[in-house]
């Protein structure tokens, strides 16, 4: 399972405190002595998959380094209704301060992994693999990019800036799959593998002939994918992607192609529903 780095972690966590806390806790400050000690328990309130455990821990130590965070329930794990997954102990005021920023990162971490389980165990059985794509929350591609591993898929690249895929406004300014490929080839070191987007039949084979490595099947059905992989042949990893949803997953992964790609793993998932629950 991947990893975050600490330092982005630390990063994302203060600038969420201070969007969230601004110049102090004027409620908390005024209703809680500032001596008060307490526990709170993390609560699941619907089934899910959990995830965000470096977050929400961050958040709380960032704001009080006394704090202690006991992860209850381990990263991945399939939780159900009223499922304990973290106990937090210390300092009421700090607890209170930083609940909902670190339940926010919980939440939307916990519901881009329960929909990638949901979809990656459709198609454990093919040779197809999941990924997302870069339809991601501006800031937040890092840790959605980890909730859908945590979640059981992998990662595509990571940005612009670490894979070529030349899309289809690539082909148009630049004149057709051949002359993209062809140009792209002269710049990029001989380790990086140069994936471009087609639409038709007649475009794959002009990307199979300029040397292309990975081959996008954009917004075809599932009868021209097979075609593909036939015309294909295994000179080229070929990636599904555009018009896929739950419902023809499935049909998708039979035809052939090594991976599928879908935006939505990320874009418009429904957070998990999880609570924080006083103890004293």
């Amino acid at each position: 399972m991947t990893t975050l780095n600490p330092i982005a972690i630390e990063d994302l966590v203060r600038r969420a405190l201070m969007e969230d806390i601004g110049p102090g806790d004027i409620t908390t400050e005024a209703t809680i002595p500032a001596d008060k000690q307490c526990t709170a328990v993390m609560l699941a309130k619907e089934e899910g998959v959990v995830c965000g455990h470096p977050l929400a821990q961050a958040a709380f130590r960032t704001l009080d380094p006394t704090l202690t965070y006991e992860i209850l329930i381990p990263e991945g794990s399939v939780v159900t209704p009223g499922t304990q997954v973290a106990r937090i102990s210390g300092n009421a005021r700090s607890i209170l301060t930083a609940e909902r920023v670190a339940l926010n990162f919980m939440q939307r971490m916990s519901g881009i992994a329960t929909t990638t389980r949901k979809l990656a165990d459709k198609i454990k059985y093919y040779h197809a693999r999941l990924v997302e794509t870069r339809k991601t929350t501006p800031g937040l591609r890092l840790i959605e990019k980890y909730a859908v591993r945590v979640g059981g898929a992998l990662n595509h690249r990571y940005g612009l800036h670490d894979a070529i895929l030349i899309k289809d406004n690539h082909i148009a300014v630049a004149g057709g799959v051949r002359k993209a490929v062809h140009a792209a080839r002269k710049v990029v070191s001989h380790t990086t593998r140069i994936e471009v987007e087609v639409e038709s039949l007649e475009q794959l084979q002009e990307a199979l002939e300029s040397g292309a490595d990975i081959i996008l099947l954009d917004n075809m059905d599932p009868e021209m994918m097979k075609k593909a992989v036939e015309i294909t042949a295994g000179k080229a990893i070929l990636e599904a992607s555009g018009g896929i949803t739950a419902e023809n997953l499935e049909d998708v992964a039979r035809t052939g192609v090594d991976i599928i790609s879908l935006g939505v793993l990320t874009h418009s998932v429904k957070a998990m529903d999880l609570s924080l629950d006083v103890e004293l």
